[in-house]
C-alpha cells in the first residue's frame, strides 16, 4: 500500500513541477517545437486552460498557474484523504 501512496505523491509532484517549468518557459525565449518543451505544453495546457477561462490576466501577468497549483495541492490532499479512508476500511 505504501507503493500506491508514493506513486500518487510522485505523480502530483511531477505535474506541479511541469506547471512551474511551464511558468518559467513563459519568461524566457525558447523553441516551442522542441519535443520536450512541446510535451510540457501539451500536458499542462488542458489543466491551465480550464483556469484561464475564469481568471483573466492582470496586465501581462497570468495568475492561473498560481490558482492551478493551489487547486492541485487541494486535490492531492483529497486524494490522500480518500486513500487513507479506503485503507482504513480494508
Amino acid at each position: 500500500m505504501e507503493f500506491l501512496f508514493r506513486a500518487v505523491n510522485i505523480a502530483f509532484w511531477v505535474y506541479g513541477a511541469l506547471i512551474i517549468i511551464r511558468v518559467v518557459l513563459s519568461w524566457v525565449r525558447h523553441n516551442p517545437y522542441q519535443p520536450a518543451l512541446r510535451f510540457v505544453y501539451e500536458v499542462t495546457d488542458p489543466y491551465l486552460n480550464f483556469f484561464r477561462r475564469f481568471i483573466p490576466p492582470v496586465g501581462m501577468i497570468d495568475l492561473s498557474p498560481i490558482v492551478a497549483l493551489f487547486v492541485l495541492d487541494l486535490l492531492q490532499r483529497v486524494v490522500f484523504w480518500s486513500l487513507f479512508r479506503l485503507v482504513g476500511l480494508l
